[in-house]
């Protein structure tokens, strides 16, 4: 019986390592963590592969061609609705993808980043002001532009940036009166958003409306990278400024049309600026159909 019991001892431990093993799960290979960005200038996209795990790619842009870079640049031949859709494929030759909905509508001149404002000559988008001093306050000019990604700006206001104005842009996002807050200076249109704040300070807050038509009550969104701000000229009392705002990251911009009024405050609430477009008359409508 002893020697039985040394030799169970010995038996089992053997056993379940034989046994034990064939339990383990194989391993197995997730494949690429896909993810992209892109940047899109008139009809071509700037894409940059933000891919983890892969070590090679194979882009299909969506209009029939193909590309191996990892980080391509591609001009489409046109306006319309592509799905690019990068692929990548792991050491172990496991393959993900991933894929987003591109539209190319409008292409803009507007170049934020050329230190000038000459590429807004040829803008014929125009917001209504008064004669200065009078209706518009410190409102001089405001055109307006777009392309399939961003509303582009340009403002020109008797003023300074040492001022520290605050404006308030008031959007009927989706071009509809019966959405949004109706009892404003501004006629014909439903604010859905509100943004505010100083965005040559880096201060600009967005707000969505919420509750009644006619209930000034709007949430605010903690979204920070919906605008940029491009050149800036500040001489003879005399403040310019150009920016965007990026459609896809504010509810309801995607759309064929907006309606838009601004306000600009002093800085410390105690007294209104100006107004465009005049008050009482029709807010702005910037049709976007093409």
């Amino acid at each position: 019986m002893k020697h039985s019991k040394y030799l169970l001892y010995i038996v089992l431990p053997l056993y379940l390592m034989m046994v034990l093993p064939s339990c383990k799960k194989d391993a197995v290979d997730p494949g690429p963590d896909v993810l992209f960005s892109y940047s899109v200038n008139a009809y071509t996209v700037k894409f940059t592969n933000k891919t983890n795990g892969a070590v090679s790619y194979k882009w299909d842009f969506g209009d029939g061609v193909t590309s191996t870079d990892a980080n391509p640049t591609h001009a489409y031949a046109g306006k319309g609705k592509y799905v690019p859709t990068l692929y990548a494929t792991s050491g172990n030759g496991k393959t993900n993808d991933a894929s987003t909905v591109l539209r190319i509508s409008k292409s803009s001149s507007i170049n934020l980043h050329d230190n000038s404002f000459s590429d807004w000559d040829t803008v014929t988008h125009n917001i209504r002001i008064s004669a200065p001093g009078a209706g518009g306050g410190i409102f001089r000019k405001v055109k307006m532009d777009y392309d399939a990604e961003n509303i582009y700006f340009y403002i020109e206001m008797a003023s300074s940036k040492a001022n520290n104005d605050i404006l308030d842009v008031y959007i009927d996002a989706d071009n509809n009166p019966a959405t949004g807050l109706t009892t404003w200076v501004a006629k014909g249109a439903g604010i859905d958003v509100l943004l505010e704040g100083q965005p040559l300070n880096n201060w600009f807050d967005m707000f969505y409306h919420t509750g009644p038509q006619n209930s000034f009550t709007f949430d605010y969104q903690t979204i920070t990278d919906f605008y940029e701000i491009g050149t800036v000229q500040d001489s003879g009392g005399i403040l310019k400024f150009e920016g965007r705002l990026i459609r896809s990251k504010i509810k309801n911009l995607t759309g064929k049309g907006l309606k838009l009024a601004m306000t600009a405050t002093k800085y410390d609430w105690s007294a209104t600026l100006g107004i465009f477009p005049d008050p009482g008359t029709p807010a702005f409508f910037l049709n976007m159909e093409d």
